[in-house]
């Protein structure tokens, strides 16, 4: 069995999009990698997130969110930065990780103004689900060749 790739996603709050990548990956490919999440100004857990992935059999209750520093022990293979803002400010882990940028939606920020919870949630769906696609073609965007300019 090969060793299992080490991989930080990385966004500002650590609240919603890189944990559900963080969750989505150790669902989808526990053998492949080892996922984590971390955020440069982390803030709390959001409980839409938790709940819009427990509706898909994902349990992220037990996640907190964390600050890219308390990262800096693991030797990751690969950074990928979620939001626009974490893409910016991405610190350079040692070990010359790969950093890949994917960016998603900020489903709080979508959230805000909504009508109905429902509809709130309804953009965390949309994100959640954008994410799943994304983490199901892990190993393939991770080995893929790097491009240069």
């Amino acid at each position: 069995m090969l060793p299992r790739l080490r991989v930080l996603f990385l966004c500002t709050g650590n609240s919603c999009r890189s944990q559900m990548a963080e969750a989505w990956t150790r669902k989808l490919h526990p053998e492949r990698f080892e996922p984590h999440s971390a955020g440069t100004n982390p803030g709390r857990l959001d409980p839409r997130a938790v709940l819009v992935m427990a509706e898909v059999g994902v349990d992220m209750s037990t996640h907190r969110s964390k600050h890219v520093e308390e990262m800096t022990p693991i030797a990751f293979d690969c950074v990928i930065t979620v939001c626009e803002a974490a893409k910016g400010i991405c610190p350079v882990f040692p070990g010359g990780a790969r950093h890949i940028h994917a960016g998603f939606d900020d489903p709080p920020r979508l959230a805000v103004g909504a009508p109905s919870e429902e509809t709130a949630l309804d953009h965390y769906r949309r994100v959640r689900d954008e994410i799943r696609d994304y983490v199901a073609k892990l190993p393939e965007l991770i080995t893929a060749p790097v491009k240069t300019p």
